[in-house]
């Protein structure tokens, strides 16, 4: 699929001349934050009105569209810089947008998801000391057990290192292109990544929340979620391919 629109003149990648040179984030180092969407009407104003600090620092917002039939790509037309489209898919959309990134620090973000107030301060510590990282991640329901769920996740991510997209994953473009970038894979694309991130060094644990819409653990039960993703996690550490596992994810 072509690219749809960007508000800023298209550079070829052969003719960038983007700062790769230096794993660490500077106070002039841009930040290019990749959302992917497919029919995200619902949530993605709140989102991206969120970013718009960003956008006057000098930071970018790119939207990558997987072919959205509703009002996803004109609510956003004014509040981000690039708007392009791919084929759907969430890690080959991120991929198309990391490709398109004027930035030299990439920041994969969910259409639901909003960054903490203080998210580039915390960015330009945490890769001081790490290749990658990611913030500590708050559902937006008020359900007792979504408490204890986003705990549970941020222990895990931080101790095991295997991090999911939901914790607004981090890192500059030089180590994105060292690894290999996301898996082109329908499901796991952010634990397969985390792997072989892992290999470099494990992420830094940002404390600092991010807020994600538990819509979908509301809707389908909030046991029931949490039951299916064990289940699905543990298939994949099992050598289940992600193709087979999505069909399970969207029945």
């Amino acid at each position: 699929m072509s690219r749809v629109k960007p508000s800023r003149p298209f550079i070829p990648l052969k003719h960038r001349q983007p700062n790769l040179a230096s794993p660490l984030i500077s106070q002039q180092a841009q930040l290019s934050i990749i959302i992917p969407v497919l029919n995200e009407s619902r949530s993605i104003t709140p989102t991206l009105m969120a970013l718009q600090p960003f956008r006057r620092l000098g930071h970018e917002i790119i939207l990558v569209d997987g072919g959205s039939s509703d009002d996803t790509l004109m609510l956003a037309e004014d509040l981000v810089d690039q708007i392009i489209g791919c084929d759907k898919g969430r890690a080959r959309q991120m991929n198309y947008g990391a490709r398109h990134a004027w930035g030299n620090i990439l920041l994969f973000l969910h259409a639901d998801t909003t960054l903490p107030d203080d998210a580039l301060e915390q960015i330009n510590l945490a890769l001081k000391k790490h290749e990658w990282g990611r913030f500590n991640v708050r559902l937006s329901g008020g359900n007792i057990l979504l408490r204890f769920i986003e705990r549970m996740m941020n222990w895990r991510s931080c101790v095991s290192g295997v991090v999911t997209g939901d914790q607004a994953i981090f890192m500059p473009k030089s180590t994105f292109i060292k690894v290999g970038g996301f898996a082109d894979i329908p499901l796991m694309e952010d634990i397969e990544l985390s792997k072989r991130l892992k290999k470099i060094g494990y992420p830094a644990c940002v404390k600092s929340k991010v807020i994600t819409s538990s819509r979908r653990w509301e809707e389908n039960g909030i046991i029931k979620t949490i039951l299916l993703m064990w289940q699905l996690r543990y298939a994949y550490y099992r050598g289940v391919k992600a193709e087979e596992l999505v069909k399970r994810y969207y029945p």
